[in-house]
C-alpha cells in the first residue's frame, strides 16, 4: 500500500488572492464596511484579537458570522451580561453520576472565531477569564491547562453610547486587542442598499441564502501567516514606528502613552498590511495606514483634554503629521 501524499503546500499569492475575495463574498452580506473587514482579516494574519465599537444594529455580529463563513472556521457568540460567569465562557468540571467522576465540559471560548458581545456589560472577572484565553490561547481549568483550536480570534463589541451599567475595560484587557475597529454607521446609499436587500427577502441568518460561500481554510491563512512572518522591515521603519510610540508617551493631551506591547503591534499589522497589498517589504504608508486602529485603544486622554473635545484619533493623527518620516 502507498504512502498517502502530502498535500501540496498553498502557493502566497493563491493565499492573497482567496483573502482578497474574502470581502466579495463578505459584502453579499454586510454593507459599506470595508475597513473592519480589512481589520479583522489583519487580526488573523497577526494571530491577533478585536475590539469592534459601534452602536447596536451596525451589523457587528452578522460581519463576524460572515467571516466565519467564507473561511469555513467554527464561531460561537457569548452575550456578556452582569450575571455571566467566568465558567459560563471557559467551561466547567462536570459531575457524571455514571462513572461517579468529574469531566471537563468546554465552554464556548473552544472555537475559532469568538464573538464576546457587549464585553464591557460583565463584571471585571469575567473580563479576566478571557485575558488567559486571548494571551496564552489555553484555558486552565482544576490545574489543567486546555490548548484552544487554531486559529483563534476574539471579536469582542461595545457600544460607544451607553455606558449605564457598564463595567470599563481595564487598560491591561485593552492592550490585549491587537485592534480597535470603529463601525460606523452607514452612508444614506449603503443604508438604501441594506433595505433594498431585506426588502428583497434577505435574511441575516441565512448566509448561505445570500450566496455567501467559503473562499479560503486553514490551508490559505497558515500559508499567508508565513508570508507575512517572511515581510521584511527596515532598521528605519522600526524607528518610526518606535518614534511614534515614544511621542504618545510625551504627549501632553496623554496620561498614559503606547507601550512596548503597542509597538509591536503596530508593527505586526503594518506587515500584514504591506503583504495583502502586495509587496515583501513596510513601507511608512503601511505604519499610518494601521496607526490608528492598532494605536487608539492603547492610549489614555487627560481628562481637560477630553473636556476640549479632544479624542485619541486626532492625538494620534496630530502625532503622524508631526513626527519625521524615513526616506
Amino acid at each position: 500500500m502507498s504512502a498517502p501524499t502530502p498535500e501540496t503546500p498553498t502557493d502566497p499569492d493563491s493565499a492573497r488572492a482567496s483573502l482578497e475575495a474574502l470581502r466579495t463574498e463578505i459584502a453579499k452580506a454586510v454593507v459599506g464596511q470595508d475597513p473592519a473587514v480589512t481589520g479583522l482579516v489583519v487580526a488573523l494574519l497577526c494571530r491577533g484579537h478585536v475590539l469592534l465599537e459601534g452602536v447596536p444594529g451596525v451589523a457587528k455580529t452578522l460581519l463576524v458570522r460572515a467571516l466565519a463563513a467564507t473561511l469555513e472556521l467554527d464561531t460561537k457568540r457569548v452575550q456578556f451580561t452582569p450575571d455571566l460567569m467566568p465558567s459560563d465562557v471557559t467551561g466547567s468540571l462536570v459531575y457524571d453520576a455514571r462513572t461517579a467522576e468529574f469531566s471537563f465540559q468546554p465552554g464556548p471560548v473552544f472555537t475559532n472565531l469568538l464573538l464576546a458581545d457587549e464585553i464591557n456589560r460583565t463584571p471585571p472577572k469575567t473580563q479576566a477569564s478571557l485575558l488567559e484565553a486571548m494571551e496564552e490561547r489555553q484555558v486552565t481549568v482544576d490545574g489543567t491547562p486546555r490548548p484552544l483550536p487554531d486559529p483563534f480570534l476574539v471579536a469582542a463589541t461595545q457600544n460607544p453610547v451607553e455606558y449605564e451599567g457598564t463595567y470599563p475595560l481595564p487598560e491591561a484587557q485593552l492592550d490585549r486587542f491587537l485592534l480597535k475597529l470603529t463601525v460606523p454607521l452607514p452612508s444614506r446609499e449603503d443604508e438604501i442598499n441594506v433595505l433594498t436587500r431585506h426588502a428583497n427577502g434577505f435574511d441575516p441568518r441565512d448566509l448561505k441564502a445570500a450566496g455567501v460561500r467559503p473562499v479560503a481554510g486553514p490551508a490559505e491563512l497558515g500559508a499567508a501567516r508565513d508570508a507575512v512572518a517572511k515581510t521584511s522591515v527596515s532598521p528605519e521603519i522600526a524607528g518610526y514606528v518606535v518614534d511614534i510610540c515614544r511621542a504618545t508617551r510625551h504627549s501632553p493631551s496623554l496620561t498614559l502613552g503606547v507601550s512596548p506591547r503597542g509597538a509591536t503591534a503596530l508593527l505586526s499589522t503594518a506587515r500584514a498590511w504591506a503583504w495583502l497589498t502586495g509587496r515583501d517589504y513596510v513601507t511608512p504608508d503601511d505604519v499610518k495606514a494601521l496607526a490608528l486602529p492598532t494605536l487608539r485603544h492603547r492610549v489614555q486622554l487627560r481628562p481637560e483634554a477630553e473636556m476640549e473635545g479632544v479624542t485619541a484619533d486626532s492625538v494620534i493623527n496630530s502625532i503622524l503629521a508631526h513626527v519625521p518620516v524615513p526616506r
